[in-house]
């Protein structure tokens, strides 16, 4: 059985300080055979539940509670609760940065690989001491070739001359920063170059999206022709039949790793080790490629050679794979975070 638990940060927060109190907490982070996973929600919550938790885990017995929100109220609760002996999820999906900036902040349990069989497949690049990549792809750009001609890279794709018909989307803010940088003379040590950029964007009209699903309703609806996105995700919409077409730019594509770690203060331990093995499971590698576009981060895992050919990256777009400076990003992750709501939202 694998079911949603929505958390806003009120509730959340509401509960760490009922948890500091001595209140009980709900059995649901208590009961030793249910595992909270804190992840967004939408097609990533969803494809959780379809690869991982009911194939693999459910007939071990384990029921998968979905905790679902952005990660920035997430990583504020998991602060909220870091004083607490049980914290009230066992594992929590973020991306590779904010996997970086939660176990500098000493929230991240360091792993024991020993207790996950799986673990001996991983790549390298992705076994970290305090998390682990789930999945993997680059951050390109999308456009509708029906709508304009195939943009050239990130210059010629966040530029105000596309007005009303450039989307950005709001919980890749980060990401957007990072490709306006590039754009700029910036690099991702230096995302202050791109802020005129954006600005300039949105005076022109350029459209803000909160989630993916709502940046991928746009452009099948034709309100937008073009934008930034991770191929994958322009993959798995193009399986669902929405004309778009991608380009990996020529300042670089940076790299995006999707992953979980595990809060020092999990409530079930021996059950977040249990669903960190399953989800680096061969099988359910093999389908989130299929179903959503990334890239494995296994090496055992076998995808089709067409899938292959749609999620990767030729050898030359692979000499323009750009890793991101993690440290920069998580030492100025609040001051970007007021910047974007405050300046450029508005």
């Amino acid at each position: 059985m694998s079911t949603k638990l929505t958390i806003n940060r009120r509730t959340a927060l509401g509960g760490a300080a009922a948890l500091a109190a001595g209140a009980a907490f709900p059995a649901v982070a208590q009961d030793n055979k249910r595992i909270i996973v804190g992840t967004w929600g939408g097609d990533y919550s969803r494809l959780l539940t379809k690869n991982i938790d009911t194939p693999l885990l459910v007939p071990e017995k384990w029921e998968c509670v979905h905790a679902e929100e952005n990660a920035d109220p997430r990583k504020a609760k998991m602060m909220a609760e870091r004083a607490l002996r049980r914290g009230t999820a066992d594992v929590q999906g973020l991306s590779a940065n904010d996997m970086f900036s939660v176990d500098q902040q000493g929230l991240a349990e360091q792993l024991d690989y020993s207790k996950m069989p799986n673990a001996k497949n991983l790549i390298p690049a992705m076994k970290y001491p305090y998390g682990i990549g789930h999945i993997y792809s680059g951050k390109v750009v999308l456009y509708n070739p029906d709508m304009m001609p195939a943009p050239s890279g990130f210059a010629d794709t966040l530029d105000p001359k596309h007005g009303n018909k450039l989307g950005i989307i709001d919980i890749q803010r980060q990401y957007n920063m990072v490709a306006a940088a590039l754009a700029s003379g910036g690099s991702v040590s230096n995302f202050e170059p791109g802020k005129e950029r954006l600005i300039a964007c949105r005076k022109a009209g350029a459209r803000i999206y909160p989630s993916n699903e709502a940046f991928a309703q746009a452009l099948k609806t034709g309100e937008i022709a073009c934008g930034i996105m991770w191929k994958a995700r322009a993959v798995q919409w193009q399986n669902a039949g929405i004309k778009v077409e991608t380009v990996a730019p020529k300042e670089g594509v940076p790299m995006y790793v999707s992953g979980f770690v595990m809060p020092k203060n999990a409530p079930n331990k021996e059950g977040a080790y249990a669903w960190l093995n399953a989800m680096m499971a061969p099988s359910a590698q093999e389908a989130f490629a299929v179903d959503m576009g990334y890239n494995p981060t296994v090496t055992n895992a076998k995808v089709p050679a067409d899938v292959q050919k749609r999620i990767g990256f030729t050898p030359e777009e692979q000499k323009r794979l750009v890793d991101l400076d993690y440290a920069y990003m998580a030492k100025n992750d609040v001051a970007f975070q007021d910047w974007w709501n405050k300046s450029f939202k508005g």
